[in-house]
């Protein structure tokens, strides 16, 4: 056999089983595939089934974060040669969340019960003024939407408003109750740090991640929290200054659907004009308050807030509507509400794993998800 014959001959037995185990990979990859399909199918699943309990957990563990410096505040503070114990500053944040949260679900609860009165009050102008927007399309388009509307079953939605009422109360007992054994559970944090990662190290790596992903979202929650108690005000000031009803509960409104980012200033705005119009069915005033109270969210989106918020949340737009996208159809307005903390985390999170940081990097505004202010 000469040279050529036998190095042909040597090529074909090293590419034999070259070929074997790129065929023995594929159907590996496959089952991978299929694996984590699956796998995230089930996570899926269980976001959505059990999303009262995760959704409380959330909240709860955000007003633990929110609270946790006030605590170590607290017991820096002396009374004479006495130290304030952890024990006692944890008693004194718990009752403030707690009380908190109930004079807030009072609030909300007795706004609720203004709304419901005033749409059994203004139910049928309501639907007159509704139709009355159609009315340049013709009077038959006018009077088949006036048909629709008083098809519309409001005590149906009236009950369900009812029952999300008692939710609340639920909610903000189930929180209390959360944020009580994080607070009993805080002082073995690092010790179960260390356990669970096997050394001091990686605990303190893990403990500083956590400390950035607090740090982070408690700027956004402080700031936002400013930015929408200042428009909120501003739309009370110009729902009384024009004597239109419901000012307290569209201020309220507004200043809830400020922490949804882009879409809630949107909706807020919307409902304002839309609140204005079936309250006054003058279309003059509805747009007035809608040019009005669309400058005030325009300038205090794009102008106060991000001068406060700085660059502490570096989040890409495109990521935040697709988090806010993704978590509305998991758990419905909270999911909004909190699809901005766990994009924090998430981005956080990935950007200190080699494998995900292309995640993270997407995830960031300017592809430094790992900068601080």
């Amino acid at each position: 056999m000469d040279r050529k014959a036998m190095k042909d001959h040597s090529s074909g037995h090293e590419t034999a089983p070259a070929l074997t185990h790129e065929r023995r990979r594929e159907p590996r990859q496959l089952t991978n595939v299929l694996l984590g399909i699956i796998a995230f199918a089930l996570v899926l699943f269980l976001l959505v089934q059990a999303r009262f309990i995760l959704i409380s957990l959330a909240i709860a563990i955000i007003l633990f974060s929110l609270t946790s410096e006030a605590i170590n505040t607290m017991r820096k503070v002396h009374v004479g040669p006495v130290r304030i114990p952890n024990w006692l500053a944890s008693l004194v944040a718990l009752a403030m969340i707690a009380s908190g949260l109930l004079s807030l679900s009072a609030i909300l609860i007795s706004q609720a019960n203004e709304v419901v009165t005033m749409i059994l009050a203004y139910a049928e102008p309501a639907q007159r003024a509704f139709a009355q927007m159609f009315r340049w399309m013709g009077t038959d388009v006018e009077a088949a939407v006036l048909d629709s509307m008083r098809n519309f079953q409001v005590a149906g939605y009236l009950s369900s408003l009812a029952g999300q009422a008692s939710n609340l109360l639920s909610a903000t007992v189930l929180i209390t109750l959360f944020v009580g054994f994080l607070f009993a559970e805080r002082i073995w944090f690092h010790a179960k740090l260390v356990s669970l990662m096997g050394d001091e190290t990686s605990a303190r790596h893990v403990a500083r991640m956590g400390a950035s992903i607090m740090h982070r979202v408690n700027r956004y929650l402080l700031v936002k929290a400013m930015v929408s108690v200042i428009t909120a005000a501003a739309v009370y000031g110009v729902f009384v200054v024009g004597g239109f009803g419901l000012a307290m509960p569209v201020a309220i409104l507004t200043f809830a659907l400020n922490f949804i980012p882009s879409i809630g200033s949107i909706i807020s705005t919307v409902v304002a004009a839309l609140a204005v119009y079936v309250l006054t069915q003058n279309v003059s005033s509805a747009f007035g308050v809608f040019l009005v109270t669309g400058s005030i969210q325009f300038v205090i989106g794009n102008i106060i807030d991000p001068m406060l918020m700085g660059h502490a949340l570096r989040l890409s737009s495109f990521g935040i509507i697709i988090s806010l996208a993704f978590w509305g159809a998991v758990w419905g307005l909270p999911g909004m509400f909190l699809a901005v903390p766990i994009m924090v985390a998430l981005m956080i999170v990935c950007a200190q794993s080699p494998t995900l940081r292309p995640l993270a990097v997407i995830l960031s505004r300017e592809g430094l998800p790992e900068q601080e202010d």
